[in-house]
């Protein structure tokens, strides 16, 4: 009795200490999660690889001018479209004198405290030629602009285009050109970047929330407790701070780069991952709360048979998107590790933290499930344990009846009469929607088509790419030899979509892209040439010219180098694309090696490849359906059919191993076909479950208004239900069952399938939990097991 009671103790004292230490947990990590924006790094160029043509036209193309500037250009029209008059232009005139005293909010001390201290030179304005709209210039200094300051650790440019829509928002007495009759936006790369950054800036708060609820709302639904949903939640929380606090001192070092995207996917992949895994020990902990009447020991055991199947969807999450540390973008490696980092995370809390909160209650934890609550069945148990062989016997091949399963019994049932036409059928469908893939433009987009909601810098945009031809606010860059000068500029002139080439001389332009007079600056015998190109440098027709530029160019300048923001985007892209080449092959090599490990066998891991690779087929050619006739998309970046595939096809394979673990473990005990739809029904419940709370955290992904991150939401909500609903309640099974016992070549079990009524084995492989040890004492102490 004295060992019951201080075991009993020791139990609390090893609970509380869990609790307490990822309580402390969660209080620095949800620090370190709200600050986690002030370690982002949202410039595409700073993804490249030093070898990227881009990369290596900056390094070079710094030498050609005093300073880098990373413009901001404020864009004003009248409202009905008229010129502007005198009292206009004076207006705009006041501005730009005003811009220089322009305060940044909330610095303070040492740090820049207006325009004019991270400006490089005084604004300048420049009227249209159509006398419809002027242009003020504000030449940020580049090298400071990415700086946090201030008490929100804002960044400088972000600060700087705040504080020029504050003015323009202001009365004429202070400068503003409140009162007037001008539209104003200001654009240029100062002003995306800013916006960028607030469409970010839902990420920390509004998107968890909005996840949380949907997950919150689901689990009220499965549980049907008041009390069980939350401690699932506090135990997809607390992994994400325990992630966050792991990512954000990682990133605050510069071992790796976390941007926005990267940020958003960690919120939702510890949350679905976390809730998941949360799913699947509550459910088995359900199951042993009928067969023992000691809470500690059901969980010790629920614990023991839900490590392998989360540890095996653990480790291939992780291994698949650690395979993205082969890209050549600095954005998609990191992106590895954090996701990796967070799927981790979820793996700890849901084996540590969540076993913990279920037996706060002791003995009497069982409350927990309330109005729901398990009842030790113990005499029952028994009896269904020594009777499960001939309860076999009684089922056949083809029909399945599971006690408390009844609609996913029907379900095996089923697919069990009809498995090869269920398979078939299914296989032809997903084909079919896999056959619009081709149709899916994931060539890339330009900045403006980004934004999914109306932002100042892309109307701005659109005002002055209609009354400025010819003037961009990042020209294309190209550095070549003096003696190649004429031929170079003589090329780039002849490139369809190039406004304008200028030799970068000692006397600057006026404007961005206004040619400039004087003589060629040469720096090592090379020289600078300036390209603008008829469309913003932003766009995706940028793009596309500065493509042709490089080749015109190169023709004649071998030696010759392009850069400049629309080569920075030429390249991420050529980047996107070779990834997807190499990384998807590997991400499958890997995957399937897992597999093969697992489950001991070469076949069904193999099925279980192509069922996943055809479901990311068929969600990939729906996506392309809906972005391309539905939503009407202007295209996609080249990363989002990778992420898709690197989520989709591991979190996919997920809950196959979920299902195939208990049909392996099922066919021990029953054989293969028994085993298959027995497996199907006793987790038919939790994986559904599991599937919807994940597509659902996922979907929350487009709330931020970022086009991105939608296209990412929808491909994977949708692929993670079809995963669910269609591979791995239809096809899987049904495939499984009509290859039989070859399934498991070569291992022992593919050669001897169990037959009917054969008893399971004396080995712990082949136990289910209701043949292992029946029954324990009040106190925990169990029979063998």
């Amino acid at each position: 009795m004295l060992s019951n009671r201080t075991g009993g103790f020791l139990r609390g004292l090893i609970i509380v200490a869990v609790i307490g230490l990822w309580m402390a947990i969660g209080a620095l990590g949800g620090q370190a999660q709200g600050q986690l924006s002030s370690v982002q790094t949202n410039d595409a160029a700073a993804f490249l690889p030093a070898s990227a043509e881009s990369t290596r036209a900056a390094e070079v193309a710094q030498e050609f001018t005093d300073s880098e500037t990373l413009p901001a250009l404020v864009v004003a029209t009248t409202g009905d479209g008229s010129a502007l008059t005198p009292d206009d232009l004076a207006a705009l005139d006041a501005y730009a004198q005003a811009v220089p005293g322009a305060p940044l909010e909330g610095t303070s001390g040492d740090e820049p405290a207006t325009v004019g201290d991270v400006s490089v030179a005084d604004p300048v304005v420049v009227p249209s030629e159509d006398g419809e709209a002027a242009l003020v210039v504000v030449s940020l200094d580049a090298s400071v602009a990415s700086d946090r300051i201030g008490a929100d650790e804002d960044s400088v440019s972000e600060l700087a285009v705040g504080a020029l829509r504050d003015l323009a928002a202001a009365d004429a007495s202070e400068g503003g050109l409140a009162g007037t009759s001008l539209d104003v936006w200001v654009t240029g790369p100062a002003g995306f970047v800013a916006d960028l950054v607030t469409a970010f800036g839902g990420i920390d708060t509004v998107l968890l929330l909005v996840a949380l609820g949907a997950v919150l709302v689901i689990l009220a639904i499965v549980y049907r407790s008041p009390i069980l949903p939350f401690l699932v939640i506090l135990t997809a929380v607390l992994a994400l701070t325990l992630a966050g606090l792991v990512v954000y001192h990682l990133a605050a070092a510069d071992i790796l780069t976390l941007n926005g995207q990267s940020q958003g996917i960690l919120s939702i992949l510890v949350v679905g991952a976390a809730v998941d895994y949360s799913l699947l020990v509550v459910a088995r902990y359900r199951e042993e709360l009928r067969l023992v009447r000691s809470t500690t020991t059901a969980l010790r055991r629920a614990v023991r048979a839900s490590v392998e199947p989360i540890a095996a969807s653990a480790g291939t999450v992780i291994a698949g998107l650690l395979c993205l540390l082969l890209s050549d973008l600095s954005s998609n490696r990191s992106l590895g590790p954090v996701a990796a980092i967070g799927i981790a995370a979820a793996f700890v809390a849901a084996l540590t933290l969540l076993p913990a909160l279920l037996l706060v209650a002791g003995q009497r934890s069982r409350a927990l499930f309330w109005p729901r609550m398990p009842r030790y069945e113990g005499a029952h148990a028994e009896h269904a344990g020594v009777t499960d062989a001939q309860t076999a016997t009684a089922e056949s091949d083809d029909a399945v009846s599971v006690e408390g399963h009844g609609v996913w019994s029907r379900v095996a049932s089923f697919v069990g009469r009809h498995d090869r036409r269920v398979w078939v059928v299914t296989a032809l469908v997903l084909a079919a929607c896999a056959a619009f893939v081709p149709t899916l433009d994931a060539e890339g987009t330009g900045d403006s088509e980004v934004f999914l909601a109306d932002v100042d810098s892309v109307a701005g945009e659109v005002a002055l790419t209609e009354h400025f031809e010819g003037v961009s606010a990042q020209p294309a860059i190209v550095v070549a030899p003096e003696a190649d000068l004429d031929a170079v500029v003589a090329a780039a002139e002849g490139t369809e979509g190039v406004a304008a080439a200028t030799p970068v001389t000692d006397q600057p332009a006026v404007a961005p892209g206004a040619p400039a007079q004087g003589d060629p600056v040469v720096v090592d015998g090379q020289v600078r040439v300036d390209v603008t190109t008829d469309a913003p440098s932003d766009s995706q027709e940028a793009v596309e010219t500065v493509s042709a530029l490089r080749d015109a160019v190169h023709d004649v300048s071998p030696e010759a180098v392009v850069g400049g923001a629309a080569a920075e985007r030429l390249d991420t892209q050529l980047a996107g694309q070779r990834d997807l080449r190499i990384i998807v092959p590997v991400v499958l090599a890997v995957i399937l090696l897992i597999l093969v490990l697992l489950l001991r066998s070469i076949v069904a891991p193999v099925l279980l490849m192509l069922a996943n690779v055809l479901s990311f087929g068929a969600a990939l050619g729906v996506a392309a359906i809906v972005f391309n006739h539905v939503l009407d998309f202007p295209g996609a970046d080249p990363a989002v059919p990778l992420y898709a595939f690197c989520f989709l096809v591991a979190l996919g394979v997920d809950y196959s191993i979920f299902l195939m673990t208990r049909v392996r473990e099922e066919s021990l005990r029953v054989g293969t076909r028994r085993g298959v739809l027995r497996g199907l029904a006793v987790t038919g419940s939790v994986i559904t479950s599991a599937g919807v709370v994940l597509a659902t955290t996922f979907a929350a992904l487009g709330i931020i208004p970022l086009l991105f991150l939608a296209q990412l939401a929808f491909i994977v909500a949708f692929g993670v239900l079809v995963d669910t609903l269609v591979v791995r309640s239809l096809l899987v099974p049904a495939l499984v069952h009509d290859v039989g016992r070859r399934a498991w070549w070569p291992s022992a079990l593919g050669r001897a399938d169990r037959g009917p009524g054969q008893p399971a084995g004396t080995g712990s492989a082949g136990q289910s939990s209701s043949t292992r040890a029946i029954a324990s004492d009040s106190d925990g102490v169990t029979a063998s097991s």
